[in-house]
């Protein structure tokens, strides 16, 4: 073969064995509050269809991990990545790519479920919201409530509301913060079965809960967070509920 067709050879090679890109990836984050360091050094790499439980006590630093993979919050230092480019923090065009699930909910309580929805996908420039509202709400089983006002909601209603909300623009990344604070058995129930759903193989997860059960339930990696770090990291699906309490306590006890 010519040193040129080797050449091609070697390209084409390379370019074969070359990784995909993890759908979120985060490098050497760090959030500091003055002299208080929420965020201290955290690293991590998803690919599509991996859903990420972290557990943690009150003052981990989660919410904040959380804010700077949504690119709500600006590291003091580290970069997060979305397919592998650089979230900035007023890069609008690649939080389009996330879909966030926060305490605040984000919604109005003043204007009906659709009329929610509708807000929100016009600001996403989404041309087809005939068709993906509809779907939305019967994915987290409120087609029923399209006309009702969010303000006469029950809590659970509203957390499947604002997790349509967050899906509505088909984001590749999505992340949930508590979503099961606050719910009935009933509503817990209907929630995950929702959040299951999310294991599609097509989106990559990160999840914030207290949740021991509901939260190893769905993933497939475990972190638990102290202290701004990761003090300890698993596969799910090789943890108990009832070892993994164990471990979980010991971990935060003994910190990082």
């Amino acid at each position: 073969m010519s040193a040129t067709g080797l050449a091609v050879a070697a390209a084409h090679d390379s370019s074969a064995a070359s990784p995909v890109a993890p759908a979120l990836e985060a490098r050497g984050l760090v959030r500091e509050y003055g002299s208080v360091v929420a965020v201290a050094g955290i690293d991590l790499a998803l690919q599509r269809g991996e859903f990420l439980t972290v557990f943690g006590p009150n003052g981990a630093g989660k919410s904040s991990l959380l804010g700077m993979l949504a690119g709500s919050l600006r590291p003091t230092r580290g970069e997060v990545l979305v397919n592998g480019a650089t979230l900035d923090f007023g890069a609008v065009d690649l939080r389009r790519h996330i879909g966030v699930l926060s305490h605040q909910g984000f919604l109005y309580a003043q204007l009906t479920v659709e009329e929610n929805l509708r807000f929100y996908g016009r600001l996403y420039g989404l041309g087809d919201l005939d068709r993906r509202i509809p779907e939305r709400l019967s994915h987290v089983r409120l087609a029923e409530r399209a006309s009702s006002l969010v303000g006469q909601l029950s809590h659970g209603m509203r957390q499947r509301l604002a997790l349509a909300r967050a899906l509505l623009h088909d984001p590749d990344v999505v992340l949930l913060d508590e979503p099961y604070t606050g719910l009935d058995p009933s509503a817990a129930a209907i929630l995950r079965g929702v959040l299951t759903e999310l294991r599609d193989g097509h989106r990559s997860v990160v999840m914030v809960t207290h949740n021991l059960r509901e939260g190893l339930a769905l993933a497939s990696r475990v972190a638990v967070q102290v202290r701004g770090r990761f003090a300890w990291q698993g596969i799910g699906d090789e943890v108990e509920t009832n070892d993994f309490e164990r471990l979980y306590h010991r971990v935060v006890e003994g910190g990082s």
